[in-house]
């Protein structure tokens, strides 16, 4: 029998293709390299960023409004003075874009405690200030809701006995949490019919266990950012001075 080199190569191909071995992971090893100010910056990198993120801070740094006092969220048990602020902006910067695409108005707002990330302080509110106190990319939707859903948020909200940023509704409950009344725009809350409710997509997508925004009749997407609502509410004002009203009390008796 008369071996060709191409019998060579296939046979050398065949006997080291056996002998290969099949390699398992074993084990994963970590090793923590911390960033301290002992690591030398790269001049060229540096050289290349400076010019923007002096830019950067300059826009955010700018001056919009000037707060007559210091407010943050644990300013009340049911109701804040920067809750009230948060919701009422979303009102009126989101009621005349909803107005002018459907024709109706907003009833009224609900957003989440804990969207507040920041507490405007006494002094000049610049562009920076929008960014601490809303930092995530949220936007407003509002949701056609009838008013039996309408009642499970109210009972939501006088279960979860925080100071979630409302506008438009007033609620008052007595010394145990019971609900006492419910308005919408001074009427009480009828369960027959249709209210607009403006709130973000992630409280819409049943965050914080809102889950009553679901089933509704309409979902309207403005593509109108928070914290861009704020930041338009804060030029429009130049100075603020919320306050905590009457809009969620609780009696004594």
């Amino acid at each position: 029998m008369k071996f060709t080199p191409i019998c060579f190569f296939l046979l050398f191909i065949s006997v080291f293709s056996c002998k290969q071995e099949n390699k398992h992971l074993t084990r994963i090893e970590g090793k923590l390299l911390p960033i301290t100010d002992s690591l030398v910056k790269n001049a060229e990198i540096e050289d290349m960023i400076t010019p923007y993120r002096n830019h950067i801070n300059k826009d955010l740094d700018s001056v919009i409004a000037y707060a007559v006092d210091t407010y943050s969220k644990s300013d009340g048990e049911l109701n804040t003075a920067i809750g009230n602020l948060f919701a009422d902006a979303i009102y009126e910067q989101a009621n005349p874009v909803f107005k002018q695409r459907t024709a109706k108005n907003i009833d009224l707002v609900l957003v989440n405690h804990g969207g507040i990330r920041a507490i405007i302080s006494k002094g000049n509110i610049t562009k920076r200030t929008a960014f601490n106190i809303m930092p995530f990319e949220n936007s407003i939707v509002v949701v056609a809701l009838n008013g039996k859903n309408v009642k499970q948020l109210v009972n939501y909200l006088t279960k979860a006995k925080r100071a979630h940023p409302i506008s438009g509704l007033k609620l008052t409950v007595d010394a145990n949490y019971n609900l006492k009344e419910a308005l919408i725009n001074g009427k009480p809350l009828d369960t027959l019919k249709t209210y607009y409710v403006a709130t973000n997509d992630y409280l819409y997508n049943g965050g914080d266990h809102m889950t009553f925004f679901k089933p509704n009749d309409s979902l309207y997407v403005l593509d109108y950012k928070i914290r861009n609502a704020l930041l338009d509410y804060f030029y429009k004002k130049d100075t603020i001075n919320p306050t905590i009203d009457d809009r969620f009390i609780k009696l004594d008796n």
